[in-house]
């Protein structure tokens, strides 16, 4: 599944909600509201890699800090024919869990939890870097981030638009269109289901396509 397939995709489901917006407000409101998910993707796409660093709790480290890590993580990022050695993160987390981050491969980092640290042995790890790698090498951390924040925009507008529906009443459209109101609740509900199943597939299919460029 392409980069641009995607984003036509969330494009279409955000069109249903913009839709869903004209019928239950009016069209003044989804032009409020197509501006707040602008806003919103924007900020989300620029600061997505923090965003994610700091919600896990991820902190950046020095070679000196995990020679042994970044030895690996050095070679597996010149395997991969990566022109930057990613950053490297920490977590303190007993869970085996590693990712990739990072709007482009000079600004992706890598990071992983002291439990597969604890968890994997030194060639054990390196599979898990190379898989990585090809993460940024294939630009998954850019798609995955476009994919998320297009979820989570989705996902704002249309519990936003839900709620002002039930508190409103919806009068702007019940008197006089009301099978156009069932319609766009019908929308706003099923829309945010659609994004994040798009959103797991296309995971799916980049986790598949990893692990063929890391083989």
């Amino acid at each position: 599944m392409r980069t641009l397939l995607v984003i036509v995709l969330f494009i279409v489901l955000m069109a249903v909600i913009v839709a869903a917006i004209n019928v239950a407000f009016g069209s003044g409101y989804g032009l409020i509201m197509g501006m707040v998910a602008v806003g919103y993707g924007i900020f989300g796409y620029i600061a997505a890699g923090s965003i994610v660093a700091s919600a896990s709790g991820a902190r950046k480290i020095a070679k000196e800090d995990a020679p042994e890590l970044f030895r690996t993580v050095e070679n597996a990022a010149i395997a991969a024919g990566l022109a930057k050695t990613p950053d490297i993160y920490i977590i303190d987390d007993p869970a085996p869990n590693a990712f990739a981050a990072g709007r482009t491969p000079d600004k992706a980092y890598v990071a992983a939890t002291t439990g597969i640290l604890q968890l994997l042995d030194k060639r054990e790890l390196e599979g898990v870097m190379a898989h990585e790698m090809a993460h940024i090498r294939n630009r998954d951390v850019r798609l995955m981030t476009l994919a998320a924040v297009m979820v989570g925009v989705i996902s704002m507008i249309a519990d936003m638009l839900l709620w002002s529906m039930v508190f409103s009443g919806n009068r702007n459209s019940n008197d006089n269109n009301p099978l156009g109101a069932i319609l766009a609740i019908v929308a706003i509900i099923l829309a945010p289901i659609g994004a994040a199943m798009l959103q797991m597939t296309l995971s799916r299919r980049r986790e598949y396509l990893a692990d063929a460029t890391a083989a």
